[in-house]
């Protein structure tokens, strides 16, 4: 089934390109450019971290960190999002930024940017499924169950909901792509109805509090951000948007289903991050104006947005967008799933993980990565109990890996950027794809993408999580012995030159077990 708009030449070409790089159309390609923006779009969910995350804005510079921070943590999304997107265009693959990293450097920069990017997606696949599970509490758990928060119920419930993510991704892109592109619309419609009933039910609107430069750190904060200067504190408060306006790689990652990939996913992935960054200023500074008092809202900490919307909003109303903003945090999570199965898919199938084979493995009845998915999705459910019954001093583990995976991610996406542009005018990158800003933009976003992952880890590393940077240099030096002691020998990295060529029968004969006849 080709979708509309799209001809059966159309998936020709995508898979002569794919076939060009090395692979075979194992994967069913059948996603719409709006399918694949809908994936990213509803990683990103702005009613995911834009509201579980909320007290890092509310409780450290309080309006000023969304009605001037919300729209710089943005644009440096979007800087990631312009600097992939063009390279995106060139290799448009499954887990495309260990391809990227590998055919814009070598197979150790390959192999890198696949661990650095795996270790992001599987824990922050975790750290969506927690946030879930704590709206969940929030909204219906302890006031209608009489739930409470204890480790057993937490994992509980994250292996229930992880576990349907799971399965409706093993049963085929179809299912994933019909409900990632109902979430798409459900998440433009609750933001704005959660905006306007915000503003319905504001005292007043006092538009100067959104451009007023506060300090809640410490006790006035609830304690979110230890005490700290005006200026310290606003900057912390950018984690805000970086952290939520993350996850565009999925468009990249989905590239192999997409139609007319090379089109489709570099367009997709910049407008995940432009539609989200204006729909999420729109939701939260309805909400900062609907506030009876911003010196009160600091003081709720983390329970910011359950406060405001039991003293402001009619409880009937109230349920209703909490239960829509659930669901949109189930489907940010199911999107997650389909991202975290096709990096490990297409990491495996270069025989970068152990039980490559497996990993690797395609069902020709749904034609999804299974292994990979069911993999990834045990994986995080594990992370999350593991990290949650270990404390240094007050904080979580948890916490403070959360923080460093987020770093992780970012690295992934700023080693093939760097990577890039060095490359390009070489002859490992002498050639834009058909969507193409121009050398000169790329080279700007590229230069630009560096700048912000240093901003990025200075502001990770900052108290309570000041272990991230203990992790994450622990991290490098074991990923440093394993590389040079294990992997260096034998990982091979993506097909490159002349392995492409010698790959044919091998790719042919992979279509023929799935049932590929699109060639």
């Amino acid at each position: 089934m080709t979708a509309p708009g799209y001809s059966e030449n159309d998936k020709s070409e995508d898979m002569k390109v794919l076939h060009g790089m090395g692979y075979a159309q194992e994967l069913e390609r059948r996603m719409s450019q709006f399918s694949n923006f809908a994936v990213s779009f509803s990683i990103i969910c702005i009613l995911s971290g834009g509201i579980n995350s909320l007290a890092q804005a509310t409780s450290g510079a309080g309006g000023a960190a969304i009605g001037i921070g919300w729209p710089l943590g943005c644009f440096v999304s979007l800087v990631f999002a312009v600097a992939m997107a063009q390279i995106s265009s060139a290799y448009p693959t499954a887990g495309g930024l260990y391809h990227w990293g590998s055919i814009l450097g070598n197979k150790f920069t390959g192999w890198l940017t696949a661990w650095f990017n795996l270790l992001g997606l599987v824990t922050v696949l975790g750290a969506i499924n927690v946030g879930t599970y704590y709206f969940f509490m929030g909204a219906f758990g302890t006031t209608y169950l009489g739930l409470e928060d204890t480790t057993t119920t937490r994992i509980i419930f994250l292996a229930i909901i992880t576990g349907l993510q799971a399965l409706v991704n093993h049963m085929g892109i179809g299912l994933t792509a019909k409900l990632t592109d109902f979430s798409g619309y459900l998440i433009f419609a609750t933001a704005i109805v959660l905006a306007l009933v915000c503003l319905a039910a504001a005292d007043s609107y006092e538009i100067g509090r959104l451009f007023t430069f506060a300090n809640y750190s410490g006790e006035a904060g609830g304690n979110v951000w230890p005490a700290n200067s005006s200026m310290w504190v606003f900057l912390l408060g950018l984690l805000l948007p970086i952290y939520t306006i993350t996850g565009y790689d999925a468009s990249a990652h989905t590239s192999e289903e997409t139609l007319k990939a090379a089109h489709s996913v570099p367009r997709a992935m910049i407008g995940s991050v432009l539609w989200s960054a204006l729909f999420g200023y729109i939701m939260l500074c309805a909400f900062v104006l609907m506030l009876p008092s911003m010196d009160e809202a600091a003081k709720q900490g983390w329970n910011v947005f359950f406060w405001a919307m039991d003293t402001q909003v009619h409880p009937v109303v109230k349920d209703i967008l909490y239960f829509a903003i659930f669901v949109s945090q189930w489907l940010c999570g199911l999107a997650t799933v389909t991202s975290v199965s096709r990096m490990i898919f297409a990491f495996s199938r270069d025989g970068g993980l152990p039980g490559s084979k497996a990993l690797a493995k395609v069902s020709p009845t749904y034609r999804t990565p299974v292994a990979a998915i069911w993999t990834g999705s045990v994986l995080a459910v594990l992370f999350v109990w593991g990290s949650s019954l270990v404390s240094i001093g007050e904080t979580p583990v948890y916490t403070i890996v959360v923080a460093c995976t987020v770093i992780f991610l970012f690295f992934s996406f700023t080693i093939p950027i760097a990577l890039g542009l060095f490359a390009w005018g070489t002859s490992k990158w002498d050639k834009m794809g058909p969507f193409n800003l121009g050398e000169g933009t790329f080279k700007l976003f590229a230069v630009l993408s560096i700048i912000a992952m240093i901003l990025i880890f200075i502001l990770g590393i900052q108290p309570p999580n000041d272990w991230a940077l203990y992790i994450t240099v622990g991290f490098l030096i074991v990923t440093g012995i394993v590389w040079f002691g294990f992997e260096r020998g034998r990982f091979q990295g993506p097909p490159i030159g002349d392995q492409v060529a010698k790959r044919a029968a091998e790719i042919a004969a992979a279509e023929r077990a799935v049932g590929e006849t699109g060639r």
